[in-house]
């Protein structure tokens, strides 16, 4: 993995609304963290973060860190986490991993599939089934990504872990056994029936569900109010039979 420059500043602004505050003057808070120094808040121009992240394969980064005031001319980390917003994708918060030259470390690596599998090409569908995979060598060694050839996968075939090769210096951790890739024969028309009887069912039930939950709120409702009632007849009872009695000594007054 080649190493990208990245230049990142000591955190200015406290935890509370600095954030906000930071992301308004086009800067993202970041964390840096390892094994052989504290934990250190930082603050990277978003710019510059959009930037790498957009002519990077994946989110898999090796960064020669520079922090600014650090008496260390460069800091050899990756970028371990990304936080995304839900609705705009802008990035929120990055996460590096300070690592040494000859330190393994163990990362996820995304899975991506070249060529078009022979037995999709006889009417099989490729199933992409681990989208990611664990990997572990030096940082200089590690994958941005892993690439599969599934060109000569025919029908009921699959790519294993076991299976892919990876680079020099470099190990795919997992069951050996499990599949990565497979192309699966395609769905008959009794299959393709069955699958959408059992979505209609399936359907069904969570309407069932649905609608027990509202009669059975309604029924709490009901007997709510059927309670509420019940407490307030005493009262009014008590209420009636107290109104005559406090009338009678006028009228025997008037007499």
């Amino acid at each position: 993995m080649k190493t990208v420059a990245l230049t990142a500043y000591p955190r200015t602004l406290g935890r509370r609304g600095g954030s906000k505050k930071l992301r308004d003057s086009g800067r993202i808070p970041a964390v840096i963290y390892g094994r052989h120094a504290p934990p250190q808040n930082l603050e990277v121009q978003s710019r510059q973060i959009k930037d790498l992240l957009g002519h990077a394969g994946s989110e898999n980064l090796l960064l020669d860190l520079v922090v600014e005031g650090d008496p260390r001319p460069k800091r050899l980390a990756l970028l371990r986490e990304v936080q995304h917003h839900p609705l705009s994708g802008a990035v929120l918060h990055v996460d590096f991993h300070e690592v040494h030259e000859n330190e393994k470390v163990t990362i996820m690596v995304p899975v991506e599939t070249v060529g078009e599998a022979k037995g999709v090409k006889e009417g099989g569908v490729l199933e992409h089934v681990l989208f990611r995979v664990k990997v572990r060598g030096l940082p200089k060694d590690l994958p941005e990504q892993v690439i599969i050839d599934v060109s000569n996968l025919a029908i009921g075939e699959a790519v294993h872990i076991g299976d892919i090769t990876p680079p020099p210096g470099v190990e795919i951790l997992g069951d050996k056994h499990i599949s990565v890739v497979a192309v699966a024969a395609p769905l008959t028309e009794e299959q393709e029936a069955a699958a959408a009887a059992e979505e209609a069912v399936a359907a069904g039930e969570v309407e069932m569900i649905k609608e027990k939950k509202e009669e059975a709120g309604e029924g709490a409702a009901a007997e709510k109010e059927k309670g509420e009632k019940a407490a307030a007849k005493p009262a009014a009872d008590k209420a009636a039979a107290k109104a005559p009695a406090e009338k009678a000594p006028a009228a025997e007054k008037k007499k």
